[in-house]
Formats: C-alpha cells, sequence, structure tokens
C-alpha cells in the first residue's frame, strides 16, 4: 500500500510539472508580443509664436501600432505643456488622423475638412497661451486610438487610450511624407485583385487627373449564385505633402452598384486633390468577411 501511495504522488508531480510546462511558455509569448507593441509618435516640425503671444506648435504624428489606426486627441482635455518643473495648459488642440485609419508605418500632418462646399485643409498642432518655448519643455497629450479592421457593429473595439510625449527642442523640418518606415508586403499595385465580400472582386481598373482632383473607376466581379454589394465608400489619398485629402464618413454609407450573381459592376468615386500635389496612395477600406467589416489598403498611384 505504501509503495503504490509513492507511485500515485510521483505521477502526481510529473503530471504537474508537464502542465506547468504548458502554462508558462504561451505566457512568455504573450509578453514578449506586448513589450514590441508601440502607440502613435509625434515630432514637431516648427514652433512659432502667434500675434496674441501664444505659443504656436506644429505636429506630424506617425502611426506606430503596427496595424491600420485612427486616433484623436481627447476631446475637452488640455494638452500639458512642461518646462523646468512647471506645467502649463494648451487648451488649443488639433491633433488626429481625422476619422480615417491610417496605414502602418505612415505619417500624415493634416486632413480635410470643412465642408464639400467649402473644404478647407486642417494642420496638426496645439496652442499654448501666453507662453513661450524654452529649452528642455515638453508637450504631453491624452489620446485614444484604434486599430485593425473597421467594423461597424463594433466600432469600439479594439480602442487604447495613451499619453503622447513630444519633445520640443527635436525640431524635425525636412520629414518624408506618407510612408515613414516601410512595412513589408504593405502596399499594393493599382491593379491589384482585391478578395472581398462573398469571394467577390475588386480592381481599380482607371484612374483620371484633372485640375479638381482625381477619378477612380471601380470594377467588381461577382462570382457567385446570389446579387451582391461590396462597399468601398469614397476612398480618401495621402500624399508626399502629408495631408489626407477626401472627407471622412463611414465607408458604407456611399452607394455602390448591385453587382449580379456571376456578373460584373462598375462605377466612379472622385477625391479633390490639388494638382501639384504627387506621391499620392489610396487608403482604401474595402468590405470583406461580412457586412460592415472593412479591410484596409494602401493602393500605390505615386506615378499619378
Amino acid at each position: 500500500m505504501r509503495i503504490n501511495r509513492i507511485l500515485f504522488l510521483v505521477l502526481v508531480w510529473a503530471v504537474v510539472s508537464c502542465a506547468c510546462d504548458y502554462i508558462v511558455l504561451p505566457e512568455e509569448e504573450d509578453t514578449s508580443k506586448a513589450d514590441a507593441s508601440k502607440d502613435w509618435s509625434a515630432v514637431v516640425t516648427s514652433i512659432s509664436q502667434t500675434g496674441a503671444g501664444d505659443l504656436h506648435v506644429d505636429l506630424a504624428i506617425r502611426n506606430e501600432t503596427g496595424d491600420w489606426s485612427t486616433m484623436l486627441a481627447a476631446v475637452d482635455k488640455p494638452a500639458v505643456l512642461s518646462v523646468g518643473g512647471k506645467t502649463t495648459n494648451c487648451d488649443t488642440v488639433f491633433v488626429s488622423s481625422g476619422g480615417h485609419r491610417l496605414a502602418p508605418g505612415f505619417q500624415m500632418r493634416g486632413f480635410v475638412t470643412g465642408t464639400k462646399a467649402d473644404p478647407k485643409i486642417q494642420l496638426l498642432y496645439v496652442e499654448c497661451k501666453g507662453v513661450q518655448a524654452a529649452p528642455g519643455a515638453r508637450l504631453s497629450i491624452d489620446y485614444a486610438y484604434f486599430t485593425g479592421e473597421y467594423n461597424y457593429y463594433e466600432q469600439q473595439a479594439n480602442k487604447k487610450n495613451a499619453v503622447m510625449v513630444v519633445d520640443l527642442d527635436q525640431i524635425a523640418s525636412d520629414l518624408q511624407y506618407p510612408i515613414a518606415e516601410p512595412v513589408q508586403d504593405l502596399i499594393q499595385a493599382s491593379d491589384v485583385e482585391i478578395i472581398a465580400i462573398n469571394n467577390c472582386t475588386l480592381i481599380l481598373t482607371e484612374i483620371t487627373r484633372s485640375e479638381k482632383g482625381l477619378q477612380f473607376k471601380w470594377v467588381n466581379s461577382n462570382p457567385g449564385e446570389y446579387p451582391t454589394y461590396v462597399h468601398i465608400g469614397l476612398p480618401p489619398v495621402i500624399g508626399a505633402d502629408g495631408i489626407i485629402y477626401g472627407f471622412y464618413e463611414s465607408p458604407d454609407i456611399a452607394s455602390v452598384p448591385v453587382t449580379g450573381a456571376g456578373k460584373t459592376a462598375e462605377w466612379t468615386t472622385e477625391v479633390a486633390v490639388p494638382p501639384e500635389v504627387k506621391g499620392l496612395y489610396i487608403l482604401l477600406s474595402v468590405e470583406s468577411k461580412k457586412q460592415r467589416l472593412f479591410t484596409n489598403y494602401a493602393i500605390d498611384i505615386s506615378d499619378r
């Protein structure tokens, strides 16, 4: 009886030891991934004083999350300027991707806002009332960001709050837009065949540039037995000036023609872009996998 009990205890110890090894290994892998993750970052592109004597800090922001992402500075919360142990609230904060999902490794400095009848360029900046720049100054900005595919039914998914700290002593006046750090296999050619919802194939077949902007012709092929829609919204573009052109709206809003079973459908979208802006990429959201779930693509049209 004593021998059997000893054998039983040995077996229990062995099982527990194996179980512990099995559990610990995945935890180590998860920890390494967490350590490697990053948020958004920002750099100062210029510093000046307004006519009213306020500190004006122009910024560029970069998506370093490793995934498609949109970001927005905390609403009704000031940025904080810190220098020499003293802090000052900065109430004017325009730091955002404008609602757009920006590709990983891309950076930007503004987006289109206003109305379609009266569009305006919103540059990214912070203003601090009644102060001047001083050596060692740092700017802290609370913000939220979302990563991954856009899901209309779960718009708050993959949300994270973070703080962006900007060193005002480091001014980057020669940034290259929009790609700050190339990501392998991210950029797609303009003639790429994109697999969309219900195994449809979406292709950009024609690009026309005029003084008003760009017109894209899209063709969707439906191999299925039932009619289907493939929503792509009104795709914006970003160019070598770091501005995202095109108003943001949920990509399911813009109407698209139905593609019949075994047939194709075509339609056009337009975006207003100044003729002098070059080095363009389309920030395309395509309805994929299921209704109102959108996968993102960076389409290279830099030769246009």
